[in-house]
């Protein structure tokens, strides 16, 4: 695409205003009422909470399933490996349905598929409590996953519809207080739910967060895409969207540097539990208060991100620096496992971890703002696009960790060093900042 973005005087302005756009349409062709001009700060805060709720379900359907593991393949007569499957499934239905229900947006709009992926969703999440078997309980959770990408992907693109620039990489950093939580949170609740149900319990409660969910975005979530942007053609037209996409190299630069970013992320997630409990002896308490610790470290650098540097610093300064703290973690965490240093100890190796997830803060946000303000026209199938590669390359990265057994935490390392290395590489050999003087945000 040749469309550089908009200007800095373009990323300043509101995005959409009662005076200058036309009020948006629902699926039955009524138009839906503008917020005045009064309340326009409650509804900025209710659609922050709305898009929250949609990138923190997500998470809440993987995590909170998570403590139940054991008991489901008990319950199920049914190998651990097996029952492991049903998180894959959720993973990868999140993956690819994101592929499709970003170009399903752009072209009928923001509400009807997410309206439809949510109920779908409710569905899908009904069986999975009353499931008799495992391959039952896998393929309902692989549609559970294809409908949840809806909230994804859609919320992306609704903040790309309101929102450029500086606004925008504001509005990622407060979305990642919500969402940020909600892995913290949710292997909590599902262990609270364990106590006084079972399994099944879990999901029962993911119905009716689902079913809640999609009553406050059918009451409260109006349509962003005007008719008049919106995509006429069918699949051909959305897979040559995304060709286009892809053919742009500063688009693509910022989706991989994203997504390898995540997926040194989610080396950590995989491997934390047995690094910091089978190799370092720590407690299953103190590893859900280190967790804790650096989950507020990322929502907290997130908030710095957004409240104190966006506007005053550029977005690809701020990102470089975060890609820059992120690639100095991963080589302190591969010197000291690899005993370079002695045996470190648990305490240094928890504070290479929280620096790192810290740091994502800076380089998860900007990311998404910069990558998706190449696609103003498209946002649909640039945010499916974004969503889907950081799913992947989380799923590439998550199973090396474990590749030279259990025993050792330099996999782990290793995986972070190398998707570090290579999100730099994205940066400055795609996205190539230096170049693009007009983008600059101070």
């Amino acid at each position: 695409m040749s469309d550089p973005g908009p200007t800095t005087a373009e990323s300043q302005k509101a995005p959409e205003s009662p005076e200058n756009t036309e009020p948006p349409e629902n699926p039955d062709g009524t138009r839906i009422p503008t917020p005045p001009k009064a309340a326009a700060r409650r509804a900025g805060l209710l659609v922050t909470l709305v898009l929250g709720g949609l990138t923190a379900l997500p998470p809440l359907s993987m995590d909170m399933y998570l403590p139940a593991l054991p008991e489901v393949t008990d319950a199920l007569h049914s190998p651990a490996a097996t029952v492991q499957l049903t998180l894959t499934a959720c993973l990868v239905g999140m993956a690819l349905g994101q592929l499709v229900v970003g170009p399903m947006s752009d072209k009928w709009g923001r509400r009807r598929p997410l309206l439809i992926g949510m109920v779908i969703y409710i569905l899908a999440t009904a069986v999975c409590a009353v499931a008799p078997t495992a391959p039952l309980l896998i393929g309902f959770r692989l549609i559970q996953g294809l409908a949840g990408a809806a909230g994804i992907v859609i919320a992306r693109a609704v903040v790309r519809d309101l929102y450029d620039g500086i606004a925008m990489a504001r509005f990622f950093s407060t979305l990642m207080l919500i969402s940020g939580v909600a892995p913290v949170v949710a292997p909590l609740i599902g262990g609270q739910i364990l106590r006084l149900t079972d399994w099944r319990g879990v999901f029962v409660l993911l119905t009716v967060i689902g079913i809640l969910l999609t009553l406050v975005v059918w009451r409260w979530l109006h349509e962003t895409l005007p008719p008049d942007r919106r995509h006429a053609g069918g699949l051909g037209d959305a897979l040559r969207t995304m060709r286009s996409l892809l053919a742009d190299r500063v688009f693509a630069g910022y989706t991989l540097a994203g997504g390898l970013a995540f997926g040194a992320l989610f080396a950590y997630i995989s491997a934390s539990p047995f690094v910091v409990q089978d190799i370092y002896g720590a407690s299953p308490q103190t590893f859900s208060l280190l967790f804790g610790i650096n989950s507020i470290g990322l929502v907290a650098v997130g908030q710095l991100n957004g409240k104190v540097l966006v506007g005053r610093v550029s977005l690809d300064k701020a990102l470089a620096v975060g890609l820059t703290v992120i690639t100095l973690a991963s080589v302190a965490l591969l010197l000291m496992t690899a005993g370079v240093f002695g045996e470190p100890g648990l305490a240094p190796i928890a504070v290479g971890l929280f620096v790192l997830m810290s740091a994502m803060g800076l380089a998860m946000p900007n990311t998404n703002a910069q990558a998706l303000m190449r696609s103003r026209d498209a946002a649909g199938s640039a945010s499916a696009l974004l969503g889907t590669s950081t799913f992947l390359l989380g799923a590439i990265a998550s199973p090396l960790v474990g590749i030279a057994g259990e025993h050792t935490a330099v996999p782990m390392a290793v995986v972070q060093l190398a998707c570090a290395l290579a999100a730099v590489a994205a940066f400055v050999g795609l996205c190539r900042p230096w170049q693009r003087r007009n983008e600059t945000m101070s």
